[in-house]
Formats: C-alpha cells, structure tokens, sequence
C-alpha cells in the first residue's frame, strides 16, 4: 500500500469559508456571536488562510453554514478507498 498524502489549503480554504458565508447572508460578526467569540480576529485569520479552525469550530462552522466540513476543506490530492479482497469483516462485508 502507498502512503496517502493531502494537503489543506488554507488560503483557498478561507476564501471558501467566506464564499459559502456570503451564500448565507452571514457576515463575521454573525459568525463570531454564534460561535460565542469575544472578538472577530480568529474567524478573520481563517478567512485570510493564516490559520484554520480546530475541529472543534470547524464542526460548529458546518452547522452554522449547513454543510459538510468537508465541503467547507479546499485539499490537495485524493484518498484512494482501499479493499481487502478475501477477508470479510464480522458483518459479512467486504
């Protein structure tokens, strides 16, 4: 098996985060209150790419956008879905 390697953008990332907000109506003031942030200053370092949510914000993110973190990720490269042949798991499955 080959070693898997991705990568986030975090530039594009943010500007996705800033995309799917704009397609809400949100503005960061709205996410800012709804995530319970005291300040604006790290949904704007996000947006900018200099950093990224934990995941902890990325899933309150998704809720608050209504979609996927997934969907909120811009990543570099592709996970290749990997199957044993001839070894069924306790279900039956493949």
């Amino acid at each position: 098996m080959k070693p898997v390697y991705l990568s986030i953008q975090q530039e594009a990332t943010g500007k996705r985060m800033r995309q799917l907000m704009k397609e809400k109506g949100y503005c960061v003031r709205d996410v800012q209150t709804a995530m319970g942030f005291d300040n604006p200053q790290a949904i704007y370092k996000w947006l900018s790419g200099k950093s990224l949510p934990n995941l902890d914000n990325f899933l309150i993110l998704s809720r608050i956008l209504h979609t996927s973190i997934e969907n909120i990720l811009v990543i570099d490269g592709d996970i290749v879905v990997l199957r044993k042949r001839g070894k069924r798991t306790m279900n039956g499955v493949f």
